[in-house]
C-alpha cells in the first residue's frame, strides 16, 4: 500500500523570508539559503516571486546590503503589460498618477485602433483584478506632454472634479512660445467659448463664456522665441494655447491657434508640476517633471538674455 502524500505546494518555498546580515548579489545569496538548485531559483527571480524590502528584484547581479530582508512568495507576480508613451509616477488603490508622452492621446477617440493613456492603464489595473477600472479625472491634449491623474473608482473621480479647485495646489506648465516675451510675468483672464468648429477663443464680452485666468512667468528668451512658466488658476480647454494667442505669442507647434513654427518638432507645452491633497488619505501629494530637453533647443542657435534664464 502506497503511502499518501501531501499535495503539493505552488511553489517549492512558500513566504519564506531572510535577513541579510553581510553584502552579497542576491543570485548567490538565494543559492546559499534556499535548498533549489541554479535553474529553480533563477526561476524564481523571473516570475518575480523575489522580494527585498518588499519590492520585486528579477537581477542575478542585485547588491544586497546588510539589514534589508529577502522574501520569496508563493505566488508569481502578474504579468506586467509594457506601457508605451507614458510611465507611472504614483499608483496606490483609490489614482494612478502618469507621466505622459507627446503624441499619446489620454483618452478614446473615434479610432478603435488609437492606443491611449486610458487604455493602457485599464490594461494596466486589470492584469491584477480582471474586475477593477479607471476613470477620467482630467485631460492633456494629445501634443501636450506631462503629469497626469486617473482615478480608480467613480467616488474618487467624482471628489477630485467637484473639489478640483480646492483639492489641486499647484498645476504648472512650461510653454514654449513665438517671439521675446517682454514682460517677466503676467496675468490674462478672459471669458473662453467653443465655436462650431470646436476651436476655444476668447470672447471680447465679460462673462460670456467660461472665466479664465492663467499666470506666467518668464524663464528664458531671445528674439526668436521664450520659454515661459505657466500656472492655471482655472482648468479650461485649451486654455493656455488661446491666451498664448491672446498676447501674441502662440505655442510653437500650435497652427490651430497661431503659431507658424514648428522648432521642436512638437507642440511646445508640458505639464511640469501637479500637486493636490489626496481625496481620500489628505496627504499632499507633489510631482514635479522635468522641462523637456527638447525645449532648450531653439535658445542654442541664438543668444539668449542670461539676466532671464532660470533653471526652472
Amino acid at each position: 500500500m502506497s503511502k499518501k502524500s501531501h499535495p503539493p505546494a505552488k511553489s517549492q518555498v512558500p513566504n519564506k523570508s531572510f535577513a541579510v546580515t553581510e553584502t552579497s548579489e542576491l543570485l548567490a545569496f538565494l543559492l546559499s539559503n534556499l535548498n533549489q538548485g541554479r535553474n529553480s531559483v533563477k526561476s524564481l527571480l523571473a516570475h518575480g516571486q523575489v522580494y527585498v524590502n518588499d519590492h520585486v528584484e528579477t537581477k542575478y547581479n542585485y547588491q544586497l546590503q546588510p539589514g534589508q530582508m529577502v522574501v520569496i512568495r508563493k505566488e508569481r507576480a502578474p504579468e506586467t503589460i509594457p506601457l508605451m508613451g507614458l510611465s507611472i509616477l504614483h499608483e496606490d488603490e483609490h489614482l494612478i498618477v502618469v507621466n505622459k508622452d507627446a503624441g499619446l492621446l489620454s483618452i478614446a477617440s473615434d479610432k478603435e485602433s488609437d492606443v491611449t493613456a486610458y487604455r493602457q492603464l485599464t490594461a494596466h489595473v486589470r492584469a491584477v483584478n480582471p474586475k477593477s477600472r479607471i476613470f477620467i479625472v482630467h485631460r492633456l491634449d494629445r501634443d501636450t506632454s506631462g503629469v497626469m491623474m486617473f482615478a480608480k473608482s467613480e467616488e474618487v473621480q467624482q471628489k477630485l472634479q467637484n473639489e478640483w479647485q480646492t483639492i489641486v495646489k499647484e498645476r504648472s506648465y512650461v510653454a514654449l512660445v513665438e517671439g521675446e516675451v517682454k514682460r517677466s510675468e503676467g496675468t490674462i483672464t478672459s471669458w473662453l467659448k467653443e465655436s462650431k468648429t470646436l476651436k476655444m477663443y476668447s470672447s471680447q464680452y465679460p462673462n460670456d463664456g467660461q472665466h479664465a485666468v492663467t499666470h506666467y512667468k518668464l524663464l528664458q528668451a531671445s528674439k526668436g522665441f521664450s520659454l515661459m512658466e505657466v500656472h492655471l488658476e482655472t482648468g479650461r480647454k485649451n486654455q493656455i494655447r488661446v491666451h498664448m494667442q491672446d498676447i501674441g505669442h502662440p505655442v510653437v507647434g500650435d497652427k490651430k491657434y497661431g503659431s507658424t513654427t514648428k522648432p521642436i518638432g512638437r507642440l511646445g507645452l508640458h505639464a511640469r508640476i501637479l500637486a493636490f491633497e489626496h481625496p481620500v488619505t489628505g496627504e499632499l501629494l507633489q510631482f514635479d517633471t522635468k522641462i523637456p530637453k527638447l525645449f532648450y533647443n531653439p535658445f542654442r542657435s541664438e543668444t539668449a538674455k542670461p539676466d532671464r534664464r532660470s533653471k526652472g
